[in-house]
């Protein structure tokens, strides 16, 4: 009962983080804010320090630096600015992404400071977007006709370690890492026989 009522109060996250890590959390629920675009923005930025990824969004937002778009690229145009990004050659300069996304870092570090953490030597470990249920709206067309004009907001959530916790995080997801694919190296075929 008590650990259910703590869980609906602070939010629920995708990943577990234990009791006394050195990590802090943000999350944002419903924004009004492009899922597709803030799902690549996340991308980006996943694994950056705390400092580099507030400069990047900066940049993005003054069109400095570009955000490659790797899933969701259907019509983005190619431009020069990605090239420096691998295996990406369409980017945009999503700015209200960036401004939801700076928003959430500042609330992390801020949460972090709290918690007496060194905000130098944080890294993004987590960052997940989700959709978020559709808001309606409608549009008037030709011949009297109405068309659905419908919003994509998302859910945001982020976890920040400290660079020693970052380490663990690797570590232990490579050695609990699939059985499967670990056999499928052997030569096993991926299953015992």
């Amino acid at each position: 009962g008590k650990d259910r009522l703590a869980s609906s109060r602070m939010g629920k996250y995708s990943v577990d983080i234990p009791e006394h890590s050195k990590s802090c959390k943000a999350r944002g629920s419903n924004l009004r804010v492009h899922y597709k675009n803030t799902h690549e923005t996340a991308e980006a930025i996943k694994g950056l320090s705390l400092t580099r990824a507030q400069k990047y969004l900066r940049d993005v937002i003054e069109h400095k630096d570009a955000i490659p778009f790797r899933k969701h690229m259907g019509g983005v145009g190619r431009k020069a600015q990605v090239k420096k990004y691998k295996g990406a050659t369409q980017c945009r300069w999503p700015v209200k992404s960036c401004k939801f996304l700076l928003d959430l870092l500042t609330n992390a570090e801020s949460n972090a400071e709290i918690n007496s953490l060194d905000t130098e030597s944080l890294y993004i470990t987590h960052i997940q977007v989700n959709r978020a249920p559709k808001m309606r709206r409608r549009t008037y067309r030709a011949h009297g006709r109405i068309n659905p004009y419908m919003s994509s907001p998302c859910h945001v959530e982020m976890i920040l370690s400290e660079k020693a916790e970052k380490d663990n995080v690797k570590k232990g997801e490579s050695a609990g890492s699939n059985t499967v694919a670990r056999r499928a190296t052997q030569g096993g075929g991926g299953f015992s026989e």
